[in-house]
């Protein structure tokens, strides 16, 4: 088995599948989490049911997935932006609150008979932007419940959460539409949400120290976010993992409704009947997956989901029966889990703490990006073709994909010390010249003396290191030569302004240093490099 093969866990101490239990704040939101997804669950269906009958076209029906999904893309950048300079339980509380607003309105105006497919599409949208608020806050708020021995299994108990959702909610949702009415999965939504609310109310964060710098701002904080992403090797590959995934896995999700009106049996009960049998299916992956990733390594288990997830959607393009396509949907289900669970991890795992909510939300803003681009376009090709064409190349894209991306190694970020290393002497200031925040921008210069031997080694181990400094909030970067003495080397980087490069000094890992070590251990001057700021003058 090749490194990269290795399970996501190998370097980490072992930990149950089910210690993060033992830890209150992990058991008290993840079992409001449970109900509060049971309700979104119900309400997907409802709402992708109730389109059905307002307006069964494929092309239209598809649509509510991207309304669904398509906000998460346009504004989950900006939601990590906030979840990584606000108060993460009071934001997640005031968006949870507009969120349960919104769901009560929405179950009025189905009541009331004033429901349009407009009027749904809109609605559908507006909670799909305060999804994009919530996410990137939500997972970044796992690894401070837990230990990090304990994450995989955090991360793992959540997929769980997520897929025993899953399998109950879409059952409910089904029932309840059938025994009372279109507009019970909505009213049963929007009470989960307040349960959630409840669990946020009760949970005490440790307490955290002030903060000694001013708030990055939400532009800059933004930017530096997609520097850090744009130069975070193992995030970049599980994004493009996630973009070849999901591209082709939204035709399942997109088209479902609508197979089950085409299949024996077709109803609300049995489209929540397939959606359980999703959940099932995951729900049984979820109690395997450590195991099988242990043996076979995040990326086999992720290349085996994959085909899954295909063979399920050529069973339901081809299948013609009930059982056929409940069988498809477990199947499904075992395939979602596998690669979703495995992406997760991969992007957590490559994330230090600093900025984990922004790159967590770029790569939610892939996932929900290529969803709700899929499900445009697979449902434009149902309607213009078949439900059967469109399944049939979705499958194959999907497999094709795969192989195309597999040089892009899911796992990269595990074993690295990505904990803040505070290792970074203070500047040098000059007593009555102490710059203001706000001034800048800062040019940091540091020159080193190689030896003409070294330079080519030199100069590889700083093309790694250029990628530290961008990652951790410099603009741009470069190294030159002297050329009265070629010995003399020296590396420049830009940043805005001196708080930034006060952060920037915050947010160096130990994995960082590892790489500064590397370029140094060329230098061969008497002294340590010699290192100058230099920042423009004031406005």
């Amino acid at each position: 088995m090749s490194a990269s093969d290795r399970p996501a866990d190998s370097t980490l101490p072992s930990a149950s599948a089910w210690s993060p239990f033992r830890h209150s704040a992990f058991a008290l939101l993840w079992t409001a989490t449970l109900v509060s997804n049971i309700g979104t669950w119900m309400h997907d269906v409802g709402a992708s049911w109730l389109m059905t009958e307002l307006a069964p076209s494929p092309a239209i029906v598809s649509l509510v997935q991207t309304a669904t999904t398509g906000p998460v893309f346009l504004f989950a950048l900006l939601a990590g932006a906030l979840a990584d300079r606000v108060d993460r339980r009071r934001y997640l509380i005031t968006v949870n609150a507009l969120l349960a607003v919104a769901v009560f309105a929405l179950a009025a105006l189905t009541a009331s008979g004033q429901m349009t497919p407009a009027l749904l599409l809109f609605f559908t949208f507006l909670l799909g932007i305060g999804a994009a608020f919530v996410a990137p806050a939500w997972q970044a708020v796992v690894p401070n419940l837990v230990p990090r021995e304990a994450l995989q299994p955090a991360i793992a108990l959540n997929s769980l959460g997520i897929n025993i959702a899953r399998a109950i909610g879409p059952a409910l949702a089904g029932i309840l539409i059938t025994s009372v009415g279109l507009t019970a999965p909505f009213f049963a939504n929007a009470v989960s949400i307040l349960v959630i609310l409840g669990a946020l109310l009760l949970w005490r964060p440790a307490p955290v120290a002030p903060p000694v710098l001013p708030p990055e701002p939400i532009i800059g904080a933004m930017l530096t976010g997609l520097r850090h992403a744009a130069h975070n090797a193992p995030l970049k590959a599980t994004m493009l993992r996630s973009l070849a995934f999901f591209t082709f896995a939204s035709a399942f999700w997109a088209l479902l409704p609508l197979v089950a009106r085409e299949l024996p049996g077709a109803g609300a009960s049995f489209f929540g009947l397939l959606m359980g049998a999703v959940g099932c299916g995951a729900v049984s992956g979820a109690l395997t997956l450590p195991r099988l990733r242990r043996i076979v390594g995040p990326n086999r288990l992720t290349e085996a989901g994959t085909v899954a997830l295909a063979l399920a959607m050529l069973m339901l393009g081809f299948g013609q029966s009930a059982a056929g396509g409940i069988a498809a949907s477990f199947l499904a289900g075992l395939g979602w889990i596998a690669v979703l669970t495995s992406l997760n991890l991969s992007a957590q795992t490559a994330l230090p703490n600093w900025v984990r909510a922004r790159g967590l939300a770029i790569s939610l803003m892939v996932f929900y990006g290529s969803m709700a681009v899929g499900a445009a376009c697979w449902g434009q090709v149902a309607a213009r073709s078949s439900l059967r064409t469109a399944l049939l190349a979705a499958a194959l894209g999907a497999i094709l994909a795969m192989i195309l991306t597999r040089h892009a190694r899911l796992g990269q970020g595990d074993g690295r010390d990505l904990g803040p290393a505070l290792a970074w002497a203070e500047p040098t200031i000059a007593t009555d010249s102490v710059p203001e925040f706000d001034r800048g921008p800062v040019m940091v210069t540091i020159s080193y003396e190689i030896e003409p031997a070294d330079h080519l080694p030199f100069l590889a181990a700083m093309a790694e290191l250029s990628g530290e400094r961008r990652r951790d909030g410099a603009h741009d970067w470069g190294i030159f030569q002297d050329v009265s003495d070629p010995r003399l080397w020296v590396e420049w980087f830009l940043l805005p302004n001196w708080a930034e490069h006060l952060r920037q000094h915050a947010r160096a890992t130990g994995h960082d240093l590892a790489l500064h070590s590397r370029a140094r251990a060329f230098h061969r001057g008497a002294s340590p490099p010699q290192i100058r700021h230099l920042i423009a003058p004031s406005r």
